[in-house]
């Protein structure tokens, strides 16, 4: 008997497109990342493994129903003749809205499409291209960095790592032995296949990150929710890519002091701000705790860069010392939303340290005054560079 030949597409079309779209989605959230890294759905999330995110420039298809007979562009009485205008779509720079009516606004609005996504696959993004600078060989301990792959596929196994494809053609070869026509039905577990995998380990060096911020009176609500955003996304990139890496916690105003992440993340702001405070407790964790020959140290700092006045000389002597003690030392300074109204006088933290720390190649300084400015921020602390010797 002959055997039958179907194209199995048609019958997986439904789940051809959904792939399609997931592929859509991915692609718009990967063109969108300076908006979405920032997002308070996912900052916000208190452990939600998935949240919504609008993304610009998606859109799905979709039937839509008239339920008001309303006239749209096209649609006519049947009266009409050659040469009459039904209708005119509306022009661009007429409102600010799309579809509005009136002289209100110059600008058209842009379209968002709210969709649901994984934290996690938004976070192996973000992630791709991001590491740990200068990562140096150090004594003791290593810290393990663990992939998993997919290598051999197996007779037996986990449910959870069924390979569904391999196990419908295996399914579809002992029918057309068996029954004489190549068709899907009736397992048996003779048919399954398993996909099985080994971890590929490779060892870094021990490392310790020092998580700094300033929690004066002057962060306020814009501020604080900025640099808790870009710590967000460092430690679960550590703790994603690094199985071990340690990460110290210090908040400050004119006092410094190690906090636990909780107190971190959810401390309110007061006082006024002595930035050296938090740089000499630092340097006092990393003397009692971190021995630079065997620790890989990597101190970031957030502020407004608002510090009292006769403190700036010792907020710079000291952060040079972090510099020569650490792997890399990153600065972020933050200003009001938006940016226009901040002033960017030399007095500010950021123009000190760049005028001072020029000549260092282990200082890294930034600028945000808007959440788009988060995700290039990640990317300019954590982005690939050359092995400095030293």
């Amino acid at each position: 008997m002959a055997i039958q030949q179907h194209d199995w597409s048609l019958q997986r079309k439904g789940v051809i497109d959904q792939e399609r779209h997931r592929e859509r989605v991915k692609e718009a959230i990967r063109k969108n990342l300076d908006s979405i890294v920032a997002n308070e759905s996912i900052i916000l999330s208190d452990g939600r493994k998935t949240v919504k995110v609008p993304i610009r420039s998606l859109d799905e298809y979709k039937f839509r129903f008239d339920y008001h007979k309303r006239k749209h562009v096209g649609q006519g009485d049947g009266h009409s003749k050659v040469g009459d205008v039904i209708a005119r779509e509306a022009q661009p720079g007429n409102g600010k809205g799309q579809g509005g009516s009136g002289p209100a606004g110059d600008a058209a609005g842009q379209e968002y499409y709210e969709t649901e996504v994984n934290i996690d696959d938004i976070a192996a993004l973000i992630f791709e291209d991001l590491q740990l600078p200068f990562l140096e060989e150090r004594a003791k301990k290593a810290v393990p960095a663990r992939t998993t792959r997919f290598t051999e596929i197996r007779r037996t196994g986990a449910l959870s790592n069924l390979d569904k494809r391999r196990s419908v053609i295996e399914n579809l070869k002992r029918n057309a032995v068996e029954r004489g026509r190549a068709q899907v039905g009736g397992f048996k577990k003779e048919d399954l296949r398993f996909k099985s995998w080994e971890e590929d380990t490779r060892f870094e060096s021990n490392a310790v990150v020092l998580a700094m911020m300033d929690v004066s009176g002057s962060m306020g609500e814009f501020k604080k929710y900025i640099a808790r955003s870009f710590y967000f996304w460092m430690v679960r990139f550590l703790r994603t890519r690094y199985d071990n890496v340690e990460i110290v916690f210090i908040s400050h105003h004119t006092e410094a002091k190690e906090v636990t992440e909780e107190q971190f993340f959810t401390q309110g702001e007061s006082g006024g701000t002595v930035v050296s405070s938090a740089y000499k407790l630092a340097l006092d964790i990393i003397e009692k705790r971190y021995p630079p020959q065997q620790w890989n140290i990597y101190p970031f700092h957030f502020s407004d860069g608002d510090n009292y006045y006769s403190d700036n000389d010792e907020a710079v002597r000291l952060a040079d010392k972090l510099i020569t003690t650490c792997n890399l030392f990153g600065y972020g300074e933050i200003g009001d939303e938006g940016g226009a109204s901040y002033r960017r006088s030399s007095g500010a933290l950021l123009s000190i340290f760049k005028e001072h720390l020029k000549h260092q190649a282990r200082f890294i300084g930034v600028r945000i005054d808007s959440k788009e400015d988060v995700y290039p921020a990640l990317k300019e602390f954590f982005g690939a560079r050359h092995h400095i010797k030293g």
